[in-house]
């Protein structure tokens, strides 16, 4: 898909393709600039191998990630591409970069990505290129083009840009900048783009969903905002990135009555320790955990939670972590993703004592692991047969299908196996929603037979 409300240019010379690492808001600013090539006449390719160009979308969340990055960074200049280096690692270390890869040819930093245009031109001009500002400001609204893959039926729709918290592990306020959200208006106009173009799930994306709206309207305005948004005609809306500061009696209520939002709640908790989330800068959590937990359970019974958890952070003793555990073991959580404490330099954290050593952390992080997946198959076979609505997007090898309920988000829960009949024709089914009887399942995915497309 791509937008088609703009008059294209002459085709450049250049043949860019574009290399993506890290998360779905790093994503949505490929889409953005790949869209913005394509206006200008570039030609954007898939293939990195006829490209003469690469930009390399980086990831500096964590150290694992920006060896990624740097992997793919090599690897395209020692095939003599021309390499461009986007994202935060741009951001992180733009005077690095450039001093340690001479080969790289320009910087696209989190709030420059709009000005791709100008740094393609440049680096065909022989220049080196350096795109990044100092505070990043800038957030796409619905006027810059996105382009992305056809036969998609899931899209990403980022409402807010920055994060004015301080947790103390987190480096990301000083990659992506303060807060800025984008007006109401300006959403539901994407959204609407989006359900023109097919997409059947729309996810909503910033780094904290709940604070939505406090740059702009003076207090978070996600209640409102998911109000406007279930009168768009998109089958399912769904929310990552739910701080529970901001699960306010509104936005449960706005879950509630909505028949698109699905109830899925990803809430990043990172720990349950009140010694562990001090450290962490967020005292104010510790009295949440549980009354957040138990409110959306009350009020909506059929929710599903997802969290993710922290290990290994300074100064976590066993009792920390045997809190930790008994946590997890009394809120039975559907979904869980565990990671390691990194140290990243520029926190608050890098400077804490008292490390807890690798082997400790990573025996916490399995132990964690073990204990979810007991927990997550019971989830699953609970909902051996029930009849359950299924998104399918896409076939398998063999004659299976593979979809998801509302159960399991893209990319980072399980899915949906989908035996079907020989009189159904499986590519048919792609992009459409079933029935579906579930018939077995596994800690990750669910397994059932189509019984009717929708």
């Amino acid at each position: 898909m791509k937008q088609d409300n703009f008059p294209l240019k002459d085709k450049k010379l250049s043949k860019v393709a574009f290399s993506h690492v890290g998360c779905e808001k790093n994503l949505v600013d490929t889409e953005h600039m790949q869209g913005l090539l394509d206006r200008e006449g570039y030609i954007v390719d898939s293939n990195i191998d006829d490209a003469n160009v690469v930009v390399v979308n980086t990831c500096s969340f964590i150290e694992t990630a920006r060896e990624e990055s740097i992997r793919k960074i090599l690897e395209y200049t020692s095939k003599g591409k021309e390499v461009i280096v986007a994202g935060c690692m741009a951001q992180h270390f733009k005077e690095e970069l450039l001093k340690e890869i001479p080969e790289i040819k320009g910087l696209v930093g989190t709030g420059d990505y709009h000005k791709i245009n100008q740094v393609i031109d440049g680096v065909e001009k022989g220049e080196i290129v350096n795109e990044v500002s100092k505070i990043p400001q800038f957030i796409a609204d619905e006027g810059i083009p996105r382009f992305a893959e056809k036969n998609r039926f899931v899209a990403y729709l980022r409402i807010a840009e920055g994060c004015d918290y301080n947790c103390a592990f987190c480096i990301i306020p000083k990659l992506r900048g303060p807060q800025r959200s984008r007006t109401i208006e300006s959403i539901v106009v994407e959204a609407k783009n989006l359900a023109k173009q097919g997409i059947q799930e729309i996810i909503l994306i910033s780094q904290i969903t709940t604070n939505y709206g406090q740059d702009i309207y003076g207090k978070p305005s996600l209640a409102k905002l998911l109000d406007e948004l279930s009168k768009v005609s998109v089958p399912w809306i769904r929310i990552h990135y739910a701080y529970p500061t901001g699960l306010t009696d509104e936005v449960i209520r706005a879950f509630k009555d909505s028949k698109n939002i699905v109830p899925y709640f990803d809430l990043p908790l990172q720990h349950s320790h009140p010694d562990v989330l001090k450290s962490m800068n967020r005292p104010w959590q510790a009295s949440l955990n549980e009354s957040i937990l138990c409110k959306i359970r009350k009020e909506i019974p059929l929710a599903v939670l997802r969290t993710s958890l922290i290990v290994g952070f300074p100064g976590e003793k066993q009792e920390h972590f045997q809190h930790l555990l008994d946590f997890l073991n009394r809120h039975q959580f559907d979904h869980v993703g565990v990671f390691i404490f990194s140290p990243e330099e520029g926190t608050k954290a890098f400077q804490l004592p008292n490390r807890v050593s690798a082997k400790v952390a990573e025996a916490r992080k399995d132990n964690i692991i073990s204990i979810q997946q007991g927990i997550s198959q019971k989830k699953n076979k609970s909902y051996v047969g029930l009849i359950l609505k299924v998104l399918v997007e896409k076939s398998s090898d063999n004659t299976e299908l593979i979809g998801r309920s509302y159960h399991f988000a893209p990319e980072i829960d399980g899915n949906v196996i989908l035996s079907v009949d020989h009189n159904l024709e499986r590519n048919n089914l792609i992009g459409k929603f079933v029935e579906a009887k579930v018939y077995g399942a596994d800690e990750y995915d669910l397994y059932g037979e189509v019984m009717q497309i929708l």
